[in-house]
């Protein structure tokens, strides 16, 4: 990232942005005056929860003038920086610290000190508290953002999302219905024991066993009574454009995650057209793989950002396409390129649960015998078989990497093939 000396002073010109930031350095006797740690600490950090970023020592962030640093003080401010970034970021911070000699007027150079950001894996507090980059500013992290951010960079050692309590939801929550289909004869008798064994109960405050996320969304009945967007808002619309007034059929689906997989690709088989010619024998030709729309479904319902609090799942169909919008970005080192060669399960045990239940919707050509596969077939299914049926590729797209929107365009009717 602006490893180019031509590149780099572009962007200096340019002043600072979500990637870029500047400081000048001051110095009171053997001592550095300004900025203040704990804002450089701040700065650092936010940079570390947004994106890899380059922050340049001994440039005015005003005029953006080279001012440069004392050759003598260059191993001093090495120093302050290492400090910060060990002593007052949690976790410490692993940065690249360089020094670099830029031209300016009259043949003349200057050292500063470059210090590259590395986008990190964990999330960075400072002693102004959790930041991140808007721009060329840092803010702070508000709790639901901050907890999305827990959940994207989550480690082994953090507890996932989906196995945390849901506050306010009791243990006669749960129907026994459901959560008995997840018993094998291996199985412990005990209810409480197997609860605690699937993680679909934990200690709660007080060690008080309550459902978890995964418990609430897969073994309760109303699940949204206690997660309000965990539910499928589901609309048709007349026409290409999102637009009330051409509305033909609405439903808030809700319920547990597999009858919410189940209804939904019912609302889309109910209200796709399905052409038919005869040649001699009558052929039919449905505008959506329902195949494909079935593995759709699924991967929005099981990879969904759960902590993203009342957000839901969007489903829009029109006359033309598609348009399914889960919440939550990617997860970790996945991009949109990659989605059909790699795997990578935001919620590893709601995967672990719709791996348990039975099939329960004839997704035709589906050789599925539970609704949900760990080999990673889905997002190739869906692309194949719609690009088969439409003859134009799906298409995935990121929006403001907060929401994932898949689109699979409908076939045309049969007379348009051409």
């Amino acid at each position: 990232m602006l490893e180019n000396i031509s590149d780099l002073l572009k962007q200096i010109a340019l002043g600072e942005d979500s990637i870029l930031e500047l400081k000048n350095i001051s110095f009171k006797n053997d001592k550095i005056s300004g900025p203040h740690r704990n804002g450089m600490a701040d700065e650092l950090a936010a940079m570390a929860n947004t994106h890899a970023g380059v922050i340049l020592l001994g440039i005015d962030d005003r005029t953006r003038e080279i001012e440069g640093i004392p050759s003598e003080k260059l191993d001093l401010v090495e120093d302050w920086l290492r400090a910060i970034c060990n002593d007052l970021i949690e976790p410490p911070l692993d940065c690249l610290i360089r020094k670099l000699s830029l031209p300016v007027q009259k043949e003349e150079e200057k050292i500063i000190i470059r210090v590259d950001v590395p986008r990190s894996l964990f999330v960075h507090q400072s002693p102004g508290g959790y930041f991140r980059r808007i721009g060329s500013s840092k803010r702070q992290m508000k709790p639901d953002m901050l907890a999305r951010l827990f959940q994207q960079r989550s480690q082994a050692r953090l507890i996932r999302f989906d196995e945390q309590v849901v506050p306010g939801a009791w243990l006669d929550e749960l129907s026994p219905t459901l959560w008995n289909r997840f018993r094998t004869v291996i199985s412990p008798h005990d209810d409480q024991e197997f609860l605690l064994k699937m993680k679909l109960i934990a200690p709660g405050d007080n060690d008080v066993l309550c459902p978890t996320v995964s418990g609430v969304l897969m073994a309760c009945e109303t699940p949204d009574a206690f997660m309000p967007g965990a539910f499928i808002q589901a609309v048709c619309y007349r026409g290409i454009e999102r637009n009330g007034g051409y509305q033909l059929d609405a439903k808030d689906i809700s319920g547990p995650l597999d009858i919410q997989i189940r209804e939904a690709c019912q609302f889309v088989e109910r209200n796709m057209r399905v052409y038919a010619i005869k040649a001699p024998n009558r052929i039919d030709t449905p505008q959506f793989s329902l195949n494909a729309v079935f593995e759709a479904m699924v991967n929005a319902v099981a990879h969904r950002d759960y902590s993203v609090y009342g957000s839901k799942i969007r489903l829009h169909l029109f006359a033309d396409r598609l348009e399914i919008f889960s919440p939550g970005t990617i997860p970790n080192t996945m991009t949109i390129d990659s989605l059909s060669e790699r795997q990578s399960a935001r919620n590893e045990l709601l995967t672990s649960l719709l791996a348990r239940c039975p099939m329960n919707f004839n997704a035709i050509g589906s050789q599925r015998s539970s609704i949900m596969d760990k080999r990673g077939e889905g997002v190739p299914i869906i692309i194949i078989e719609s690009e088969q049926l439409s003859g134009v590729r799906p298409e995935y797209r990121l929006l403001d990497d907060a929401e994932l929107k898949l689109t699979i365009y409908a076939a045309p009717p049969p007379a348009e093939h051409g």
